[in-house]
Parts: structure tokens; sequence; C-alpha cells
């Protein structure tokens, strides 16, 4: 189904850090999320009086974070307290699924404005959480379940005939575009300064293809798969701020762009990688568009094998796959990642005046997400 008159009226993330050694890697993720909380407000110019649910997205909602973390960063935003809160988890698309879950809200007339936001520290949660449990049923019975996001990358790369070269000149690709788009203030728009940072930690100038071709497998012994090809653990957060249409314009609100569909699909956990192969064929039908009508798509760069597949299987044209570089260059704050991509494929959009964008990505645990972005 289609989502009508869903407006975006600001749309802003914080610079994304290393995991661990970076730059934020002891600042709390609610301070982080409610600082960029607080700058789309102001960018949107809405008072938030009238704001009525935020919705974060974040796949490791545990302690560490924040019980309910949205709830909590939307309080320590001065938000009113009437103002409600819900944490979302689609694992790497629960930032896109928070927006989409605000613009379903007000395209039902549940509510006129909302934010959508993604954040994650992955230095304050390690993969899998402090305490991880498997399923003894699953064990058992269906253990690819639990096949970690490493191998589910070699298995692609494996089945699918992905060799290691392609992986590498992928990665240092996605350096390259990154770097150019840094140096083109690209980013410079999108970007709310933090503690004096105000540029993205990942982008490696000193990146060559032979640098990377050295590098060891990190997942499997004789894999292709390396920690130079895979995205980089991150920290970071993005909010996006949605009415409907015609309240932006009877109160004059900039409207920046519309979101118009979210779909989300399952595939095979031990090749979750190919979930956006189904998810944007499956966008395309329900939004009535073919992948000629789509001006850019941001594909989240979980993996080099799978990003290579997707663009391979779907026939996409790689100059509109992630031209300001993907998460094997910017990061992949897992649960910050969909919002992230709508801030940076609004501004690409209106640089260069292309009506329709999708971002898409694999979700750990064996699904796609897609979402369909319009211009205003």
């Amino acid at each position: 189904m289609m989502i009508e008159n869903v407006a975006i009226v600001s749309a802003l993330r914080s610079p994304i850090t290393k995991g661990f050694r970076g730059s934020f890697a002891s600042i709390r993720p609610d301070d982080l999320g409610a600082l960029v909380l607080k700058e789309v407000i102001t960018q949107a110019k809405v008072d938030p009086e009238i704001i009525e649910d935020v919705i974060t997205g974040c796949a490791m909602p545990e302690a560490e974070q924040g019980m309910n973390l949205s709830r909590i960063i939307s309080l320590r935003a001065q938000l009113p307290h009437k103002v409600s809160a819900a944490t979302v988890n689609r694992f790497c698309a629960s930032g896109l699924h928070a927006v989409a879950d605000i613009a379903k809200s007000i395209a039902v007339g549940q509510i006129k404005v909302g934010v959508g936001m993604g954040v994650e520290s992955m230095s304050f949660v390690p993969m899998g959480g402090h305490k991880p449990s498997a399923n003894p049923y699953l064990m058992t019975n269906y253990p690819q379940a639990y096949t970690t996001m490493g191998i589910t990358a070699e298995n692609v790369a494996q089945k699918f005939g992905i060799d290691r070269k392609r992986q590498d000149e992928f990665a240092l690709a996605s350096h390259q575009k990154a770097l150019g788009a840094i140096k083109d203030a690209h980013f410079a728009q999108e970007i709310v300064e933090v503690n004096s940072i105000k540029t993205d930690e990942g982008p490696r100038a000193d990146t060559t293809l032979e640098a990377l071709m050295s590098l060891k497998p990190a997942f499997k012994l004789n894999g292709s798969v390396t920690a130079g090809n895979s995205s980089q653990i991150s920290d970071g957060a993005a909010a996006v701020m949605l009415t409907h249409g015609k309240f932006a314009k009877e109160n004059n609100l900039a409207i920046k762009g519309y979101f118009k569909a979210f779909v989300s699909v399952g595939t095979d956990p031990s090749i979750m990688g190919v979930g956006p192969i189904e998810a944007i064929k499956k966008l395309l039908q329900i939004s009535n568009l073919n992948l000629s009508d789509i001006g850019v798509i941001e594909l989240n760069e979980a993996f080099a094998a799978q990003a290579i597949y997707c663009i391979d299987t779907l026939k996409l044209d790689p100059k509109k796959v992630n031209p300001n570089g993907g998460a094997i260059a910017l990061g992949h704050p897992l649960g910050c990642t969909g919002a992230r991509q709508i801030a940076t494929i609004l501004n690409h959009m209106q640089r260069n005046s292309l009506r329709y964008g999708i971002c898409s990505m694999c979700v750990g645990g064996g699904m796609g997400a897609a979402g369909l972005i319009e211009l205003a």
C-alpha cells in the first residue's frame, strides 16, 4: 500500500564514528540521540508542543542503551511529557522501520506530526548482546537461524561466485566515493556537529586495492570476506521529522520530500544479504514504478559480497547506487542506518533534481527492507 501525503520536513544525522575507539565511544546513545532530535526539530521549525510521537529504531535496545530508549531520548531532548515514544527493533532496518511507523500513523490520521529516528552505539553493546542465548529448538532443528553475519556473507560469495578481488574493488570504490562526497561538502547539510566532530570517521584516504587484498579473512579460513570489505562497527544517530502534507503547507513548513512506501520481506537466514532483492521488487510493484523511474538507491553495504550480488541480480545501474559511498566506508550503526540513508538520499536527490529514491538493506536473521522517497 502506498503512503499518501506524508511529508518529510527535516532529516538530519550525527557524524558516524568508529565503534569502541572512535569519538563517540564514551557518549551515551540517549545523549547522542537527543542532540540530533533537538536539531531536527529546530531545522523543521516545529513547536515541540505539537509533536505527538517519537519512534526510535535500535538493533540492540538493551539496558546498556536505555530502557525504551526512545522515551529516554525524548525526555533528554526536553520534549513535553505528553509526547509519546516507542523503541522498535528490525535489526539493520530499525531506523527505516521507525520512520515508516510514523509515516503510517500520519497517513491513517492517528497523528499529524512525529519523528522517526535511528540510534545505535555499537561501542556500548557488542554484537549479540552481553548475554546471548540461542533457542534450543532452533539450534536442534534450524541452526541456520543463528548463522553469524560474516558467515552469511561468505555463503553469498561462495554460492553466487563473488570473488575476493571484486569485493575489495567494491570496498575501495565505497571509500573513494565517500571521500569525494566529504571533499565536495555533500554531507554538510545533513550532519549535526557533535562535540566539534562534524565529519564521518570511517572513510580512509590511505586505502588501496593492494592494502585491502592483503587483509586476512575475518570469518572463515580461506574465505573472502575481510574487515576491509565489510561494513564498519560504528556509532551514530539520525532523525526524520514527518507531518501530514496538508499540515505542513498550512503551517508554512518547508517540505523536503515525501515518504511514499515501505516494505519488508523474509529470506533464508543463511544468505540474509540477498534481502534487498525481493524487498526492492516488492516496493516497485506496490508503487507501480520501474527501476528506470528511480534516480538513486541507498543500498546498505553490510558486506561487499551481498551488495554486489543484489546489484547484479536487480541489474542496477552502479552509478545510481550509493553515489556518496556506503557502509563499508561510512560505517553501519545498525539501528541508525535506515534513518541516516533518508537524510543522505534527500540531499542527493535535491542536488541532482531526482524525483524518486530508494533506501534498502538486508537484515540480520534473514530479511530485507526498502522504502520509497519522493522529492518535493
